[in-house]
């Protein structure tokens, strides 16, 4: 189905706009950025870590250890999913923009160099235009929108609202995108190669604890689940839900927490029992030989 003509103007009007203040060189005679404009804005580079500096102005200065090695511990299965941006400096040397999380956890890791986008001097507009014009592609996938909409936000200082203006699209559409960034690892690297579409994605987003999500995602892969059927599972987990009384012995705020963040880290569904004399059990789902070994792995066990 081909968008609204009056989101075409839109995003049209907005490119126009831009266009208007960019040097010349940079485009062709048809008045379009260069493909190689775009792609030097909207690329990805990997990066030596020793290559990177700080930034000194950075406000924050206090990282939560634990989180930082909770990521590097995810950042060792996955890499980094999100890209961060640097500045280039004199030689080989590049300055972070944003991105320092990332930074210290893929140190932590052990990586020798990580993906980058890199941020040209004084290039606010050129970054504006490309990031719009590399959004116009047929084959980009829901991810890869979703980290262009962010960067609009971070590095551009553009609100939801304003994304959604550039775009011609509905608020609501930019922000469901936005939440993509926040599904588990294993569910964002499924949605950017193809393995499971942005309906299927959407569906998830709704569902609120990572365990649940991780359990549905592992029904798509092993049932070959349709967006209607992975909805409806959706639907029927929380009408189960729903219908049981609540019990006396409901895991408390701070366990459940716990047992979220197991189920992130490990990336699979994680059920944790806790009684009131302290004793307790907690259980790893697998969906396979190959997850079993997964899961043996990260917990540093070996079967001799």
């Amino acid at each position: 189905m081909s968008a609204p003509k009056q989101n075409k103007d839109a995003l049209g009007k907005g490119i126009r706009s831009l266009l208007q203040s960019i040097d010349s060189d940079l485009k062709n005679t048809s008045g379009q950025l260069k493909p190689q404009a775009v792609e030097a804005a909207t690329g990805i580079m990997r990066l030596p870590l020793e290559n990177i500096e700080t930034n000194p102005k950075q406000p924050r200065k206090d990282f939560d250890e634990v989180a930082l090695q909770e990521l590097a511990q995810s950042i060792r299965l996955h890499d980094i999913i999100q890209p961060v941006t640097v500045s280039k400096l004199h030689g080989n040397k590049y300055r972070l923009i944003s991105g320092e999380r990332r930074l210290r956890a893929a140190k932590l890791a052990g990586l020798k160099d990580i993906p980058a986008y890199i941020r040209l001097a004084n290039d606010q507009e050129l970054l504006e235009l490309a990031l719009l014009e590399n959004l116009q592609r047929e084959d980009l996938n829901a991810m890869e929108v979703a980290l262009s909409y962010k960067r609009m936000m971070e590095e551009l200082s553009h609100t939801q609202e304003e994304v959604a203006e550039r775009m011609g699209k509905d608020r609501s559409t930019v922000t469901n995108y936005l939440r993509l960034l926040k599904l588990p690892p294993d569910i964002q690297v499924a949605v950017r190669n193809g393995e499971i579409s942005m309906g299927h994605a959407r569906a998830l987003i709704n569902v609120d604890t990572i365990d649940k999500q991780l359990y549905i995602f592992d029904e798509i892969k092993s049932k070959d689940l349709s967006v209607r059927q992975t909805e409806n599972l959706v639907r029927a987990l929380y009408k189960e839900k729903e219908g049981k009384k609540p019990t006396v012995n409901s895991l408390p705020d701070g366990y459940k927490k716990v047992e979220d963040k197991l189920a992130s880290h490990f990336s699979t569904r994680v059920k944790m029992k806790h009684s009131k004399n302290g004793s307790g059990q907690i259980t790893f789902d697998y969906y396979s030989l190959e997850e079993l070994n997964k899961l043996l792995d990260q917990m540093n066990v070996s079967i001799d």
